[in-house]
């Protein structure tokens, strides 16, 4: 029988990574283990799993526990969205940089509010993988939370463990290109690779005719088209290639948009199209209506969605338990799969799937322009994990002062007082740093 081991099932990742499992063709049995360390969210989360159960006619075992150990021993796959006091400290994450000019949409990637949330997730998610070397050494981690590229690398450096970072960034934004460009999904061709969130689509053609062209006349001729995605039509337009995930993470990835009050009105809008402190605004908000639907779910009030999502997850199991083969894009070690990229890294390609496990492929060099906005994060990633791995003070600002947007907004030293107001504000989230 297959086991799975959910960690933060609270998270709004649950519910949905739980029915595409339920759904993977000849799997209608297995155990699902969730852990929370919350035990009113585990309780709703185990509720509402269970009912999509009923619902979807599977006989999956559900058994929710706060304390991994108890659930891990012998598990096929462990899947991780945890959060680690990210309602407590998001305020701080935006607020505090925005003192100093650094006006973050959504901060949990890169920037100030990225390389704190890796300062508080990495330590815990090492002690994670160690738990699982002991209890399920052959499961495959299957990680969804962010810093992505942070933990991920992370993840490599410290752990033995087989594991993947995944991210719904591609598949998003491939569906998006078919409805800007007005084809097919089925029918739109594409290569992408680069790193997460920031991944570039190299190629992309529709019955062999370069699409580029078109989409880059589309989105300067039409101003509603444009609306629906700012910053990466200015990227395209000045860089030559479309990038993934939203324009409120591009926003915050390059130097370009938010530096500057001005900036950001120019090029930003609102909610995930970069509108000023977005998550730190929503987050709480958005975690009290998530109970709120499972509350309703379980009363019967609501219906739960069945319908598959495009998440990787499901396609990863099906493709490792039955050799069906699958492409996914996956965040794995850079051992060559693009060579202008910096070494034993991460980076974001496609990965085949089949039996024998998880399988990158080697995409070849991104152009040059597009690798070295790659490099630019790649740097602070690298940085940010080795502060993490050292415990280093120092590391850890200088981390930050490689940072793009930051770096184009404050001097040194202001970077440094930043991060001392960030590190004595999160400080009991955190690690002690030397």
């Amino acid at each position: 029988m297959i086991k799975i081991t959910y960690l933060g099932a609270g998270s709004a990742f649950a519910p949905v990574l739980s029915k595409d499992i339920f759904q993977i063709p000849g799997l209608e049995e297995g155990e699902l283990c969730l852990v929370d360390i919350d035990p009113e969210r585990l309780r709703l989360s185990k509720k509402a799993t269970e009912i999509v159960n009923d619902k979807l006619k599977t006989k999956w075992k559900i058994v929710a526990s706060t304390d991994r150990r108890e659930v891990m021993s012998d598990s096929d796959f462990l899947i991780n969205t945890i959060e680690v006091n990210g309602v407590n400290t998001v305020r701080f994450d935006y607020e505090i940089p925005l003192k100093y000019g650094v006006d973050q949409c959504i901060g949990d990637t890169i920037g100030p509010g990225g390389i704190m949330k890796a300062l508080r997730t990495v330590p815990p998610w090492l002690e994670i993988l160690k738990d699982a070397e002991e209890l399920c050494p052959d499961a495959y981690v299957l990680n969804y939370t962010n810093p992505m590229s942070i933990m991920m690398l992370a993840t490599f450096r410290a752990s033995k463990m087989k594991a993947v970072g995944l991210c719904h960034s591609v598949q998003g934004t491939s569906k998006n290109l078919a409805e800007y460009l007005e084809v097919p999904y089925e029918e739109l061709q594409w290569r992408c690779a680069g790193i997460n969130h920031m991944a570039w689509f190299t190629e992309l053609t529709h019955k062999g005719k370069d699409m580029y062209p078109v989409l880059k006349k589309k989105a300067r001729e039409n101003k509603e088209l444009y609306e629906r995605d700012p910053v990466k039509f200015e990227i395209l337009f000045h860089f030559g290639y479309f990038v993934t995930e939203s324009s409120g993470h591009m926003s915050e990835y390059v130097p370009y948009f938010r530096k500057r009050p001005e900036l950001i009105d120019k090029y930003c809008r609102e909610g995930y199209l970069g509108g000023r402190g977005f998550y730190a605004k929503n987050w709480p908000k958005w975690r009290k209506n998530l109970d709120e639907k499972r509350k309703r779910i379980i009363a019967g009030e609501e219906e739960p969605d069945l319908r598959k999502s495009v998440e990787y997850a499901s396609q990863i199991i099906e493709g490792i338990v039955f050799n069906r083969c699958n492409v996914i894009h996956g965040n794995v070690l850079n051992t060559g799969l693009i060579p202008n990229l910096p070494q034993n890294e991460v980076v974001e390609v496609a990965c085949l799937i089949d039996r024998n496990g998880i399988h990158p492929t080697y995409f070849g060099e991104l152009p040059p322009q597009l690798a070295a906005l790659n490099r630019s994060n790649m740097a602070v990633y690298d940085m940010t994990v080795r502060a993490i791995m050292n415990r280093s003070y120092e590391m850890a600002e200088q981390a930050l002062m490689l940072d793009p947007l930051t770096s184009a907004v404050c001097s040194l030293e202001e970077i440094r007082k930043m991060f001392a107001e960030l590190y004595e504000a999160e400080k009991a989230y955190i690690p002690k740093l030397e």
